[in-house]
């Protein structure tokens, strides 16, 4: 597989384009055309991953995707995340952009629940081309839970080890990772994450992939194996995810 140099992944929560609190898939519009409105000025080599929220969280649950193989409940998790993902590529489309979907599930492997491959070629090939892929949490097959639940921040973590990412943002709900007063930690790296990790609480909503805390694990990860710095910050903020994107860092850096 070859390479290409300077690519930006950002990752934009399910909790900012759905109704994370809903039972069913709940699509926030007003905030999806405004997050494509701003990734539109992006002149940069750029792949996007959004998270499912409530176009998956929910069925995943009620499936216990997460501990079992229900292959029924896969397939339905899957077309209804893939249903999220159609909507935010039409808008991004529809505001200047040319984006393609990529659906993990027909080009990604897990291994109790962790990705083992992910065919990156056309992923290469359309980020030369100016294109910008859009994936998302999904299911996928697994070589012993048959059907496995992988997450968006376990995709991004993936794809930026693999592609080499020079820049991770990670667009949530909050100011970045929080501390128990409400303020935002600006830096989280190998040496106080055990005491940052206290802070860290359960999602509000359902969340069958680890929440905040499963964030700053993966990207803390990643730091550690590739020297990759990473921002969480508040995606529901206007224009910080314009911010970002013109190389501003803001909200919490996750660094070795």
């Amino acid at each position: 597989m070859k390479t290409v140099n300077d690519i930006t992944i950002l990752k934009i929560g399910g909790s900012l384009i759905t109704d994370k609190s809903s039972d069913f898939g709940s699509p926030q519009l007003n905030e999806i055309e405004r997050i494509c409105e701003e990734i539109s000025i992006c002149n940069k080599r750029l792949i996007i991953i959004h998270g499912a929220g409530s176009f998956g969280h929910p069925l995943a649950k009620k499936y216990n995707l997460k501990n079992t193989s229900n292959i029924n409940g896969g397939f339905l998790t899957h077309e209804s995340v893939k249903e999220l993902n159609s909507l935010f590529v039409k808008q991004l489309n529809n505001k200047g952009s040319k984006a393609y979907s990529v659906n993990p599930l027909s080009n990604c492997i897990s291994k109790n629940g962790r990705i083992v491959e992910m065919f990156l070629d056309n992923i290469l090939i359309m980020v030369e081309e100016g294109i910008i892929p859009v994936l998302h949490g999904d299911v996928v097959m697994d070589e012993n839970l048959k059907v496995s639940v992988i997450s968006g921040d376990q995709i991004t973590t993936f794809i930026a080890h693999k592609l080499k990412a020079s820049r991770i943002g990670i667009g949530s709900f909050e100011n970045g990772v929080l501390d128990s007063s409400g303020n935002t930690i600006t830096t989280i790296n190998t040496s106080n994450y055990q005491k940052v990790s206290e802070y860290i609480g359960p999602s509000e909503s359902i969340d069958v992939t680890g929440g905040m805390l499963g964030k700053v694990k993966e990207l803390l990860e990643l730091s550690r194996q590739t020297n990759t710095t990473s921002y969480i910050f508040n995606g529901r903020v206007p224009n910080n995810i314009r911010e970002f994107l013109n190389g501003n860092n803001i909200g919490t850096k996750i660094e070795k």
